[in-house]
């Protein structure tokens, strides 16, 4: 089997897979600083002609599996293949591979990172002293920069996967309280307090948003929800942007109605300008997007998806969790 891998991926991870499968040609779209478009990588597929593919950030789109659709599989090095035609490809037969939780553990430690940041008043602070404020014997730093411990809050989870179990496990021992709303999981530790999307509202410190991108998401969180936050309460959203109405996100914010948001998604990307009214603001931190950006994600998704094809193919388990498509095996086998 000849494997294209377009995705970073290292070597150890690339020596499995050849002594699994055979050849392995590494194209990673890194070298060219962007993803593969949809013709570039219909004319890189004809042109290897591997028999399989795993990518990152490509255009796997419905021409690029028409065109050449002798895949045996597609690989996709991200929590959710949205850049592939999943449709397509399981009306092909193809089996198509994810990495979910690949940057749970970067997406919780930036999360900690910002909301102490914000909590703490940092970054008015550190302007305060690069502009050369602190005058002898004064004390204005210290009463106007003061802050609040993450401590004995109460942290509200909206959606409790990989990512939200993750912050969790970390928070719990500052201590914090973590309560969360998500219908299809129900975690099994005492020290989650599972309960309905209002009370996680209602009742947290600190709300967090961990939704995929579905029709029952989309906008989900709206200003009726926004606004039964606290008046001292943090929103935060390091998860997808169109699942938060932001013009009643902005509203609450204008009005005062909350103390702050943390926000590393939105709606537009590049921003568009009610984007910027959002990053622009005081009591926003804002952050383009890097939550997952760490060298070590690249490491763990090349070991995620090894797993998933080992169980799959070497060791015959076709029920995988990383198999996004299993209807595409009945389709295979017709």
């Amino acid at each position: 089997m000849k494997i294209l891998i377009t995705a970073p991926y290292h070597q150890t991870a690339q020596d499995e897979l050849t002594s699994w499968f055979g050849e392995i040609i590494y194209r990673p779209w890194k070298l060219q600083e962007r993803a593969y478009t949809e013709s570039e990588l219909i004319e890189l597929l004809q042109e290897i002609r591997p028999d399989t593919l795993i990518t990152e950030h490509d255009e796997v789109t419905a021409a690029v599996i028409e065109a050449y659709p002798a895949l045996r599989f597609i690989g996709v090095c991200r929590g959710t293949p949205s850049n592939v035609a999943v449709s397509t490809a399981t009306e092909k037969g193809i089996p198509v591979f994810n990495t979910p939780a690949r940057n749970a553990q970067a997406v919780a430690e930036m999360f900690i990172a910002n909301l102490v940041t914000l909590m703490r008043n940092t970054l008015a602070a550190i302007r305060w002293l690069e502009g050369e404020n602190w005058e002898e014997g004064a004390h204005t730093s210290y009463l106007q920069f003061k802050g609040n411990e993450i401590a004995g809050k109460t942290i509200g989870m909206v959606g409790f996967g990989a990512v939200g179990q993750t912050i969790a496990n970390l928070l719990r021992h500052f201590p914090a309280r973590i309560q969360y709303y998500d219908p299809y999981y129900t975690s099994d530790d005492p020290a989650y307090v599972k309960t309905d999307l209002e009370t996680v509202f209602k009742n947290s410190d600190v709300v967090s948003i961990h939704l995929p991108v579905n029709d029952e998401t989309k906008g989900l969180i709206d200003h009726r929800l926004l606004s039964l936050m606290k008046p001292d309460a943090i929103f935060v959203n390091t998860a997808r942007a169109v699942v938060v109405n932001r013009e009643a996100l902005l509203d609450v914010l204008e009005n005062g109605k909350i103390r702050g948001a943390i926000l590393d998604v939105f709606d537009h990307e590049p921003p568009d300008e009610l984007d910027y009214k959002l990053i622009h603001r005081e009591d926003v931190l804002a952050t383009p997007h890097i939550a997952g950006a760490t060298f070590e994600v690249e490491d763990h998704h090349a070991d995620i998806m090894n797993k998933a094809l080992r169980q799959f193919f070497i060791e015959d388990n076709k029920a995988v969790r990383q198999l996004v498509n299993p209807s595409a095996l009945t389709v295979k086998n017709a």
